[in-house]
């Protein structure tokens, strides 16, 4: 009894620090920014302007940029930081291919209620694909799920619940525990979870699946798409890896005739040419 009465300030110590990283970790993981800097109208593409309800009751904004004759429908999750019109070249590239594009900001980002969080984005994105599937009643075979960095984890994880024709991820983690000095440690104590699984995940997805991923990327480790892309091989899914050069954040510009080429060769596969 005396050795616990010694450790019971350590204890209740460890639980405050663990407490405090747990609450502090939002304002690392998301970035988001209201200011919205412009619109698909800036690049000449023609939008509807959406807002929907999340099953908790939130209004999220998105963008639905159709294409003429489009070959599929592109569910679009961003990355940690901005909002959805900070990629309007994304946007434009994806509408070249003959795709129609769905965006949306998750909650606390651009015109989005509420405040980021990881359950929250799975709402956020769950509201998405129904949006697509039931109020414009696109067939789940005809949509893309595309995710770039954090964006990447978000589509695994619905992509893990739906069924969606096919999955690209770019510059994406193979788990938020892998982003730490010290995953096997993170998970259970740190986080006190194992978010977003990505590589777990892609190993039980069973359909054609992209992975993209650059060397000099200097935010999320090249080995950790390779990590994601491995899982899904030993799980027999029909996957492609695309090794790109550039920045995390660029590395798709960087590299865009190989990127678009390689993006219409895989949507070619998958949803016959355009």
């Amino acid at each position: 009894m005396k050795v616990i009465r010694r450790l019971l300030p350590y204890i209740a110590l460890a639980t405050v620090l663990l407490g405090a990283v747990r609450f502090v970790l939002p304002f690392f993981v998301f970035m988001p920014s209201s200011q919205i800097a412009a619109t698909p109208a800036a690049a000449g593409l023609a939008f509807d302007d959406v807002f929907l309800t999340t099953s908790d009751g939130l209004r999220i904004h998105g963008w639905y940029i159709p294409a003429p004759n489009a070959r599929a429908t592109l569910l679009f999750f961003h990355g940690n930081g901005g909002n959805i019109s900070h990629r309007l070249g994304s946007i434009q590239i994806f509408h070249d291919l003959g795709l129609s594009v769905f965006i949306v900001s998750y909650r606390g980002y651009g015109q989005s209620e509420g405040r980021p969080s990881i359950a929250g984005t799975a709402l956020d994105a769950l509201a998405a694909w129904d949006w697509l599937t039931r109020y414009r009643q696109i067939p789940a075979g005809n949509i893309v799920i595309f995710g770039r960095s954090l964006g990447g984890a978000v589509a695994m994880e619905l992509a893990a619940t739906v069924t969606p024709r096919a999955l690209i991820l770019e510059s994406t983690f193979s788990s938020l525990a892998d982003m730490t000095p010290f995953p096997a440690f993170a998970a259970p104590f740190l986080l006190g979870g194992n978010f977003w699984p990505t590589a777990e995940s892609a190993a039980a997805f069973n359909a054609p699946l992209l992975i993209i991923h650059s060397p000099q990327d200097e935010v999320v480790p090249y080995r950790q798409g390779r990590r994601i892309y491995e899982a899904a091989r030993s799980g027999g899914n029909e996957v492609t890896f695309l090794e790109i050069q550039g920045s995390h954040n660029a590395g798709f510009m960087q590299s865009i005739e190989l990127y678009f080429a390689a993006l219409d060769g895989f949507l070619a596969r998958t949803f016959g040419e355009n």
